[in-house]
């Protein structure tokens, strides 16, 4: 009885948090700007302060609409990973792919690949899809010669870690100003998405979210085991590999306009089958969306310094609310 009243209740108090800490992220920063403002200012009214308008509009919004979609993303990503694999530490990094986008970027800015100056600032971007989209079709001709999701998680550590020495290698030939600048990459940042990027952005995440909440019945199905799945008429085969492509396009996309941002994806599915109480992905994937948004809204305010115009890097924050978030769920040991 007890979940049954979890469910309904989470299910609509995060859409009621979700927009008042959309507009307190916009809001909070080395700037302080009151809520009426930024309310008035979003509803198409002009602010007493034209600056408060610039950042509003060219700055904080296009940041704030980011980290909702990165976090979305990344906890849908997470918790499909974490069923198909039935492990409890994947998520959306596990088969390597921000692997291949961070080579990408090696290549582009380590490697000296000359042709950034005909892309513009979608250089990075483009070196990281592409990166990113070349690990993606080695773990797609895999999957059909391996059968145990074990070795296919295995052979997606590997090819990480085998990615990770060659950029070690290219970082051990670059100059200073190099690595700074593919360092601040790996940190991870939600200001790098501006409207022209966002225009590419958002349809490709909001895209792979929305399918992947087609995959309910499955992931329902995954859990139960594969022999189970097998008598019931679902081709394991065909399904691994479009839960597969789907969360390495969305994972690759992520990853090419906002560098690496880890947790997120371990941290949401573990939080919301804890509050729900449930195993149900029809309830767990829109859930995991809405928590994992709210939790980058709150990791983004987070990032500011109060009265300074520096900001923490993201994925140290992700990093330092994630795990005793995981840590804390794990020892009430209240689902399975």
């Amino acid at each position: 009885m007890k979940t049954v009243l979890q469910k309904p209740s989470l299910m609509y108090f995060l859409p009621i948090l979700l927009p008042i800490f959309f507009i307190a992220d916009i809001a909070y920063g080395t700037v302080s700007i009151p809520f009426q403002e930024v309310i008035h200012v979003l509803l198409g009214g002009v602010s007493e302060k034209k600056s408060w308008e610039i950042i509003i509009w060219q700055f904080r919004l296009p940041k704030t609409l980011t980290a909702i979609l990165v976090g979305s993303g990344l906890s849908v990503c997470g918790l499909q990973m974490q069923t198909l694999f039935r492990n409890p530490l994947a998520d959306a990094y596990t088969l390597g792919i921000s692997s291949g986008a961070s080579l990408g970027v090696a290549l582009l800015i380590l490697g000296g690949v000359g042709f950034a100056h005909f892309l513009g600032q979608w250089a990075i971007v483009i070196s990281a899809i592409v990166g990113a989209l070349g690990i993606m079709a080695i773990i797609l001709l895999i999957t059909n010669y391996i059968q145990q999701m074990v070795s296919l998680l295995i052979v997606g550590l590997m090819l990480g870690n085998g990615v990770a020495a060659f950029i070690i290698i290219l970082q051990s030939f670059s100059g200073k100003e190099e690595l700074q600048r593919f360092a601040y990459w790996t940190y991870g940042t939600l200001s790098a998405v501006d409207w022209e990027k966002m225009k590419v952005f958002l349809p490709m995440v909001l895209i792979g979210v929305f399918l992947s909440m087609f995959f309910y019945k499955s992931l329902n199905i995954l859990v139960l085991g594969d022999n189970y799945a097998k008598s019931l008429g679902l081709n394991i085969k065909q399904t691994r590999w479009k839960i597969i492509l789907l969360n390495s396009i969305l994972t690759g996309s992520i990853t090419a306009f906002c560098g690496i941002i880890g947790f997120v994806g371990i941290a949401v599915p573990h939080l919301s089958r804890y509050l729900l109480g449930t195993n149900n992905h029809k309830l767990l994937l829109p859930v995991s969306a809405l928590l994992g948004a709210l939790l980058m809204l709150v990791c983004d305010m987070l990032c500011q310094i109060p009265n300074s115009p520096h900001v923490l890097p993201i994925n140290a924050i992700t990093a330092l609310v994630g795990v005793p978030v995981v840590v804390w769920v794990i020892m009430q040991r209240r689902y399975k």
